[in-house]
């Protein structure tokens, strides 16, 4: 039974004792160079540009039972201030009712606040850490 095929280019085997003046073309119609019906269809490179994740940032919100040692623990520990860097956020803290420790990606700033919220329950401490979308 022959099938019907649509042929938009025509295509003819390229000799290669022939000269030449001009480079062979690709054809437009699906077949490869050596006048087979089978071919390799070239997609247009489409450029595809990344966008830069979500930034969030982990609060600390203020307390009046969590001890502000405690709380300068917490900032050493989880989130790599320096005793100073702590001991000024906890006082931010302590003064205006919240206080930022830093800002992240969605995974890193969710694990940040559930290591911060185990901990203080671990020690009984009501402490209470958020993230919110910058």
């Amino acid at each position: 039974m022959p099938q019907n095929r649509w042929c938009f280019a025509m295509i003819t085997p390229i000799d290669p004792l022939a000269p030449t003046t001009e480079p062979p073309r690709a054809s437009a119609g699906g077949g490869d160079d050596r006048g087979g019906r089978g071919g390799t269809l070239i997609a247009p490179r489409t450029r595809t540009q990344s966008r830069r994740p979500s930034l969030y940032r982990v609060l600390l919100l203020n307390d009046d039972y969590t001890p502000m040692e405690f709380v300068v623990h917490v900032l050493e520990r989880f989130f790599g201030k320096s005793i100073e860097e702590a001991t000024e956020i906890m006082l931010h803290v302590h003064h205006n009712g919240v206080g930022e420790c830093g800002i992240y990606t969605y995974e890193i700033a969710e694990t940040k606040v559930t290591l911060v919220m185990d901990f203080a329950r671990q020690n009984k401490h009501p402490l209470q850490c958020v993230m919110e979308k910058k």
